[in-house]
């Protein structure tokens, strides 16, 4: 399986991107072998994450979102806390 997911910051910025496995990432992220943006804005909280048909989709749905602006990636996930 294949997932894109956002991350909420400690600086309240947002990152995205894809994984096959959301836990262990968000655990790399937090020990600061995650990303090199996330690095230095631990720590960071799971607050969007939507499954994937397969590696080609789950790419293209990261790039999707990353150009999206700000208030509408905060409505994304404003929808994934009422299906949670």
């Amino acid at each position: 399986m294949f997932f894109v997911y956002m991350v909420q910051c400690a600086d309240n910025t947002l990152y995205t991107g894809w994984t096959t496995d959301i836990m262990a990432r968000i655990k790399q992220h937090n020990s600061g072998k995650g990303s090199k943006y996330t690095r230095t804005r631990r720590p960071v909280c799971l607050v969007f994450s939507e499954q994937c048909e397969d590696k080609s989709a789950a790419l293209k749905r990261e790039i999707a979102i990353k150009k999206l602006p700000r208030d509408q990636k905060m409505e994304l996930i404003e929808k994934y806390k009422g299906i949670k």
